[in-house]
Order: structure tokens, then sequence, then C-alpha cells
């Protein structure tokens, strides 16, 4: 039987082709980067960040973990005491709890050209972390109620004893925000968290359970972060939001890069996003009052300039948290 020769491959179209294919695998391997990211972001809100952040870098795939601050951070230190470290980025509620995992050496420090929009109190000064967005806490009251009270002063009269509800610092980190922010204001302090519990300020669980009892009518009169009753009064929910005349407090949803990240590059480059004016008007978009001094705040939220802040010192809260929640829980029960 005859048989056919084998084709016959000059060596050096050999080498050529086998060149162009290790190049063609380099290159898909570069475009199938994956970057790492845990979240306490909502899921809609987490799925158009990570869409978002895609359409900007198509050669990065995000792998995203959601969850609640709290539960995230059980898991995010069972993986670390084990060994491990999953994600290469964090975007999670609050600064404080930033500021235990920097304390603890698990954030690496990254100096984003984009801070340069934001104010200084906004981020870690070293680049540990970053203010993505402004959630503050405020008051809301029923449209439907007797008085509409515009300072915190307010909450504490006569006519609004046994009217109130809050959420519980035990379980928000919000609320933990701002109670170490009202504590730390001379004109208020922890004399101000009793006299809230000497006029019958009721204490719920989370800001949904606030909203929902003022909403309905049960309570008249809550504190609780802007966007809930700011954007369901925009739905025709029966509810109006007040920026204190005191100042409110804010939990950031900052950013950071751990220390253990495979993919250094990819993170800063998400960092950069979150950060730049189209990743904020994302943020304006979602319904959050941006962190960058140049995007437009949604409806229904006052300029910037209008807001005072309540200044809050993170290393200082974080040292006095169990001491602020063992107060709370000795004022309103746990």
């Amino acid at each position: 039987m005859l048989k056919r020769p084998l084709l016959s491959i000059p060596t050096s179209a050999l080498t050529a082709a086998v060149a162009v294919a290790s190049f063609s695998l380099s290159a898909q391997v570069a475009a199938n980067e994956t970057l790492t990211l845990y979240t306490s972001q909502p899921n809609s809100d987490a799925q158009q960040t990570v869409d978002a952040f895609e359409a900007a870098y198509p050669d990065i795939e995000v792998e995203w973990v959601r969850d609640g601050t709290t539960r995230l951070m059980t898991r995010l230190r069972s993986e670390l005491s084990a060994g491990v470290s999953n994600p290469d980025v964090l975007l999670i509620a609050d600064s404080m709890t930033m500021e235990s995992l920097k304390q603890e050496g698990h954030l690496q420090p990254y100096l984003s050209d984009e801070r340069q929009a934001y104010d200084a109190d906004l981020y870690d000064p070293e680049g540990y972390y970053y203010g993505t967005k402004l959630i503050t806490t405020g008051i809301v009251y029923n449209t439907g109620a007797e008085h509409q009270p515009q300072s915190w002063q307010d909450l504490l009269g006569p006519d609004y004893e046994g009217l109130v509800t809050m959420p519980s610092p035990l379980y928000s980190g919000a609320a933990l925000i701002h109670m170490a922010a009202i504590t730390a204001n001379p004109d208020l302090g922890m004399a101000y968290y009793e006299a809230l519990h000497e006029n019958r300020t009721e204490a719920q669980g989370g800001n949904g359970g606030v909203f929902n009892a003022v909403a309905a009518g049960t309570k008249p009169y809550g504190i609780v972060v802007d966007f809930l009753p700011i954007r369901e009064a925009a739905k025709g929910s029966p509810v109006e939001f007040v920026f204190p005349e005191e100042g409110v407090s804010a939990v950031t949803e900052p950013v950071a890069i751990m220390q253990g990240a495979e993919n250094v590059e990819a993170a800063q480059k998400f960092v950069d996003f979150v950060l730049s004016q189209q990743g904020q008007e994302l943020v304006s978009q979602q319904g959050y009052l941006p962190a960058h001094n140049d995007v437009t705040p949604p409806e229904g939220f006052p300029e910037r300039n209008s807001i005072t802040l309540m200044p809050v010192d993170t290393e200082q809260a974080l040292a006095q948290e169990e001491e602020l929640k063992q107060r709370f829980s000795d004022l309103f029960g746990g």
C-alpha cells in the first residue's frame, strides 16, 4: 500500500507558527484578566457598577461577591485567618471597617490621581481607602404628621415623645457612624442619646424598618439614611427627608485594594473608575449623593455645598466602637 508522505514544513515556518500561536494565547489570557470584588452594594447597584467598569475595560472580567458588610467581613476574616485572600478589591459601606482592615495590615495604599477632585476628609491620606459616595443620615417625617422637624434638637421636644424611631448601631454601620458623629459634636454629645431615651425614642434594627414605620405612619418621625425617603418620595410615598440644621453624618462606601490582591493593576483601574467623573455620574444615576465635587446630585437632593457634614474621626470612632455600642444597648436594649 502506498502511503502519502507527511507534509514537510520548513523549520522557519514552524517556528513562526508556534510564535503566532503563543502570541494568540497570550492575547487571549490578557483579554480574560480577572478582578475579584467583594461588595456590600445592593445587587442592582453592584451589577450596574460592574457592567460600567467592564464596558470601560473590556479586557477585565469582574467576579463579584455581594453581602451585607457584617456578613461579608465575617467571610473575609475567616478567609484571612485561613491564610486565604480571595478579593482584589473591596467596595463596602463604611470607613470604620476599612480603617480596621488598614490597621490590621490587610489593605495596600494606592494614591489615585482621581483624588484631586475630592475633599481631603473623604479618603485616607495615604491612599488606603477612598469614599465613593455620601449616604447621609438625617430626619424623615410622614407628610401627614403634625410637625415638620428641622433640627436634631426638635426630636427631643415634648411634641415628639414616643413618636420617633431610629436604627440601631448594633446592626447598622450608618447608625454607628451617626452615633460617633453626634457624640463627638460638642453641642450634642452622648447627652443627646440620653435625651432621646428620655423622650421614649424607639430603636429598630436597620434603616429599612425605620423608613417603613414612618411611611406607614406607625411612627411619624424617624432618623434614617437619605436615599430611602428621597427615592420613595419621588414615587409618591408620603414622606419628606430633612437635612438638619446642625449637620448630618455620612457613610462613604469606600473602595480599597487588598494587601494580598493578585491583580493589583486591575484593582487600581477599578479604584480610578469608581472615583472618576464617569463612575461618579453612575453613583448619581443610582440615586446617591456623589462624593466627587463636580458631579450633580440626583433629583431630590440639594447642592453639595448646602449640606453640612458633621466630622467623624474614623480612628477615634473605631477605638470607641464597643463603648458606643454598649452605651446604646444600655439605653435602648439590644
